[in-house]
């Protein structure tokens, strides 16, 4: 595959590119472990005490313990990264601790819950928003098998897709899947007394305004606590509440599996290959394309989850014919994974055509070795790239010789283990159908008139435009558009084009500027992404720094 230069160690070094995640990761920070009781009293607290003490002491963070109440003030509880409250039961808090609390984690503090932290503070309905479940019951301690749905957040990334251990296992009010993400649920065909059927949900994250939650049922026994398994998925949550792991914690529903273990549908076109073992792809030799030859797909939303070894290099291929899998840069687009590449074939760039916002991908991406989660949303011909659920790349192709809007999806080989692939997953969205309207079609409007000029497709346009004038299309629908396309002439001073919804003073979806083309016989095509989700008609609304014949528009599409 083409591939751009990448920078040399030492400039990397010095213009922060990968450092940013890693510092962050390193950097020290204190965890306040709370295990007040007003119920309940589990015997597993000391344990698990001592055992988030030992992570810390392995990990780069401090341990405060704590019955005290008293601690939740906004001074005291500033200092912490993470609170996390360690089987807690009943009404732990008064009025003002607890909006203390709700204080910290609406500005961006974490929390985790363990066990019987769903317990606790029912009549609180701000702690049952970041707790995500209440509990309702529960069997006697038995064997279970432990389904891992998310193997890429930090809490099960060290898991199989099926972890079997010894547990209390808790039954909840309701199931939190609608409002949290669920890393983890419980096979209630392997053991006795589950309630909840065949989705049952034991561990899970959320975000909670610009705070961390995440919480995991399991954790009752003292045996819990010294084993490594469960100190690793206690460490992860601890880590991506205190904001050291990055992940998408966002709700997820709809998605089917293209690759969850078993390789149906793949293909390899090029050199190398992918190893499949535990179910994850592993990159070997290259450079090649394993692209998904099924099916195509037209607007989706593709989930995956990807981990580089050290400074590799892969991509994410979209939009390409059968006829281009060996090549598919050459009909689709590539979304680039590399930390240390040029601005424009970096990790999140559209490769070769758009760099992503490098604040936000510094500050979504984990370093090497560590998992991360694209998502891939195409729409028409716009993509967008979210990293661990953060929005870093926001592309519309204009280009028309390459298409976004129908074709294959390939995962990129670049090497020997350079590269692992996880959970590929889609869910195919409406599709969008581009609108192509003639200016001249106006069914109300505010100072134009039908011009007419031999180049103009139909021999017309919307001409005589001021500063303020506006025509407005009933006909073309705002419902879904995410692009728009206008072919204009000016031999005027040109000016903006402003794309409304229902009326002249509706909702702004965006703009796009005019130029002066030489001459209103003279026509140039001006694109812009489209953003929001108004409804109503098209409104162009005409904008320029003088009056008098601004420029012209011959049609206009909505993609």
């Amino acid at each position: 595959m083409r591939r751009l230069p990448v920078l040399a160690a030492a400039a990397l070094l010095s213009a922060g590119v990968v450092m940013t995640p890693a510092a962050q990761a390193q950097a020290p920070y204190q965890v306040l472990v709370f295990s007040k009781t007003a119920g309940f009293r589990h015997d597993s607290i000391p344990a698990g005490i001592q055992a988030i003490r030992d992570l810390g002491s392995a990990n780069g963070f401090t341990v405060t313990a704590t019955e005290n109440a008293a601690t939740f003030t906004p001074t005291e509880l500033a200092k912490y990264a993470a609170v996390v409250f360690l089987s807690t039961t009943g009404d732990v808090l008064d009025g003002t601790q607890q909006s203390a609390f709700e204080s910290y984690v609406n500005s961006g503090g974490g929390f985790v819950g363990v066990h019987a932290a769903a317990d606790t503070e029912y009549d609180w309905p701000f702690y049952g928003q970041v707790v995500g479940a209440y509990f309702l019951s529960h069997p006697n301690i038995q064997q279970v098998n432990v389904k891992v749905e998310d193997r890429a957040h930090a809490a099960t990334a060290h898991l199989g897709p099926v972890w079997t251990r010894t547990d209390e296992l808790y039954n909840y009010r309701a199931n939190p899947r609608p409002n949290v993400h669920v890393l983890a649920t419980l096979d209630e065909s392997s053991y006795s007394g589950g309630t909840m059927g065949a989705d049952h949900p034991i561990s899970w994250c959320r975000t909670v305004s610009s705070g961390r939650s995440f919480y995991t049922g399991l954790g009752h026994t003292i045996e819990s606590y010294a084993d490594p398994v469960f100190r690793a998925h206690l460490l992860g949550g601890i880590k991506f509440a205190a904001g050291r792991a990055k992940a998408d914690c966002r709700p997820e529903s709809g998605y089917t599996g293209l690759f969850t273990g078993t390789t149906t549908g793949w293909s390899q076109a090029g050199s190398g290959s992918f190893a499949n073992a535990d179910g994850t792809l592993s990159s070997r030799g290259g450079p090649g394309n394993y692209w998904y030859s099924a099916k195509e797909f037209g607007s989706y939303s593709l989930k995956l989850d990807w981990r580089l070894t050290g400074d590799g290099d892969s991509g994410i291929f979209l939009g390409f014919p059968a006829s281009g899998a060996a090549d598919p840069g050459a009909g689709g687009y590539e979304v680039a994974i590399d930390a240390s590449a040029a601005a424009n074939a970096t990790t999140g760039a559209v490769y070769g055509a758009q760099a992503p916002d490098a604040t936000a991908r510094d500050a979504a991406l984990n370093p090497p070795g560590q998992w991360n989660t694209f998502e891939l949303l195409v729409e028409g011909e716009r993509l967008r790239v979210l990293l661990n659920g953060r929005q870093v790349n926001d592309f519309t192709n204009t280009d028309p010789a390459r298409s976004l809007r129908q074709g294959h999806i390939g995962l990129q080989n670049l090497g020997d283990g350079t590269v692992s692939f996880r959970n590929v997953r889609v869910k195919e969205l409406g599709v969008v159908t581009p609108t192509q309207v003639q200016g001249e079609a106006y069914t109300s409007s505010s100072g134009v008139q039908t011009a007419g000029h031999a180049g103009a497709v139909g021999g017309q346009t919307v001409g005589y435009i001021d500063n303020g004038d506006w025509a407005a299309y009933s006909q073309a629908s705002t419902t879904g558009a995410r692009s728009f396309t206008a072919r204009v002439s000016s031999g005027g001073a040109g000016g903006r084009i402003e794309i409304r919804s229902g009326s002249s003073t509706g909702p702004l979806l965006g703009s796009v500027a005019v130029p002066n083309t030489g001459s209103f016989d003279t026509f140039t095509t001006v694109t812009t992404t489209l953003t929001g989700t108004a409804t109503g008609q098209t409104v162009l609304v005409f904008t320029g720094a003088t009056s008098g014949g601004l420029f012209d528009v011959d049609h206009f599409t909505l993609g």
